[in-house]
Formats: C-alpha cells, structure tokens, sequence
C-alpha cells in the first residue's frame, strides 16, 4: 500500500526535514516506517527532539541516528519542556540546518509517514506555503478516533476558527509541512503559550505577521484530507488536558489580537 502511493506521488520535495517530538516514546517509538518514507518515498532527514525523557528514549533515539547518521538527527532536550516547545526548537533547527521544507509528525504515527507525501503535494500548488493534515472521515477513508475526544476536537475547531479568522476543520493533526520563509522563522522566534494549542498560535503568527513582516495570506494554506488516521493507545493528550487546552485558547485569542494589532500599527 505504502510503495503504491508514493510511486503514484509528486516528486520528493528539496531539503525537506521532519521533527518528531518524543517524549518517553521507548516502549511504542516504531522507526521503520519513518525510515521507509525518508528513504524510499521522500529522502528526507528526521529529527527527532528528545523532550527530556524518563525512560530509555535517549539511548534508543542514539542507537537509531548511528545505525542511519545519513537520515537521523537527535535534538535532546535536557528537561521536559512539552510538545510544543519540542516541536518549535526541532523546527528552528531543521530551519538553521537548511531544510527547505520543514514539519512535524508525532511519534505514536497515528499519521502514517506516507502521508506526509500527499501533504508534501499540496505545497506545489502556485502560492502553497503551508499544507495541513485533516482528519476528516469521509467514505473510501480509514480515520479512527476516540468519539470522546473527536467531538471535544470539533468544539476546538470551531473556536479555533474564530480566533484564526479562518474557517479550518482541524488544527491539532499532528502532521503539518511548511516551506521555509522568513514568516516561518519569525514566527517559530519565541516560545508559544500553549504547551499543546501551539499549531493555533504558529498559524495565527503567520497570519497576523509576525517580526514586522507582512502577514501570510490565507490562501496559502491548504488542508489535505487524510487517508488513514488511527488513535493510538498511550497519548499523552488525555481528554482533561484537552479541557484545559480549551481554557487555552482564551489567552491564544488575546496574544493573536495584540499581533494583529501590532501589525496595523506599522
């Protein structure tokens, strides 16, 4: 199934790197599927950000990058600082090591890494600098999630929606890929208030243009409905942290309203 799709894919994309954010990932980190997408598929790098682990992630992640140091990076973290922390350090490093398109995946690959190709594809639309993973189950697709927290996502959305000014169906897929622009850069400048809404403030940043820099227009974020998602046993995101990631977004809607009008100011 995997090769067919990426035989079946645009062209790999240049420099393209994708972060995955580890935390305490020794017991369920599956790398071979990772390593058959950045080689066969899409030759890209991986970094994987060790976010301060408690468990054996650290020797497992060092025991991967030397038996593939063409395709593994490690970035450690000496203390759990969360995933969005995780994600932005892996994301400004992968920036700074020259990758020319950059992303995320999470560890537990409820997204499979063959995805990524089809996301990848979106970016070569004229005026592309964005593309997003949606979890949208239509017929002829195999997305599984938990009913608890899918209806808990749609009321996130659609707050999400209002805060971004932007109507988008789903903001937390933990699969995302961006061309590397200075709005990126700026953006990814400073830490982001939520240690789990931080795709809301990245894509909020960029539209109310951050650093001084002319805002991102809408049109050059696309969203690519997924062929397969599972749930995967084991998230750190449980259904209270949700709760709380909702209270979140309060002070992600004042901080985004304090860029925006910043950005009017100039």
């Amino acid at each position: 199934m995997m090769a067919s799709l990426m035989d079946s894919a645009s062209p790999p994309l240049p420099a393209l790197t994708v972060v995955v954010p580890c935390y305490n990932e020794a017991q369920r980190l599956d790398a071979g599927p990772l390593l058959q997408f950045a080689a066969v598929g899409a030759g890209a790098d991986l970094l994987f950000v060790n976010d301060g682990s408690t468990d054996d992630t650290g020797r497992v992640l060092a025991d991967l990058a030397a038996r593939h140091p063409d395709r593994v990076r490690v970035l450690t973290m000496e203390v759990n600082s969360g995933k969005a922390e995780a994600v932005r350090r892996g994301m400004r490093a992968a920036l700074d090591g020259g990758a020319t398109v950059v992303g995320y995946l999470d560890a537990d690959l409820s997204t499979p890494p063959h995805e990524l190709t089809r996301i990848g594809a979106a970016l070569a639309r004229p005026g592309v600098e964005v593309a997003v993973g949606a979890r949208v189950a239509l017929l002829g697709t195999d997305i599984e999630r938990n009913v608890v927290r899918h209806y808990l996502g749609r009321v996130f959305a659609s707050l999400a929606s209002v805060i971004l000014r932007a109507r988008i169906y789903d903001t937390q897929c933990g699969a995302k890929l961006f061309r590397a622009t200075p709005v990126l850069v700026a953006a990814l400048s400073e830490p982001f208030i939520s240690r789990w809404a931080f795709d809301i403030e990245l894509l909020g940043r960029m539209l109310a243009g951050p650093g001084g820099l002319p805002p991102l227009p809408l049109h050059a974020i696309v969203e690519v409905p997924l062929h397969t998602w599972h749930d995967v046993k084991g998230s750190k995101l449980t259904p209270v942290a949700m709760g709380r990631t909702l209270l979140e977004l309060g002070r992600i809607g004042v901080d985004l309203a304090g860029r925006r009008r910043s950005g009017t100011r100039r």
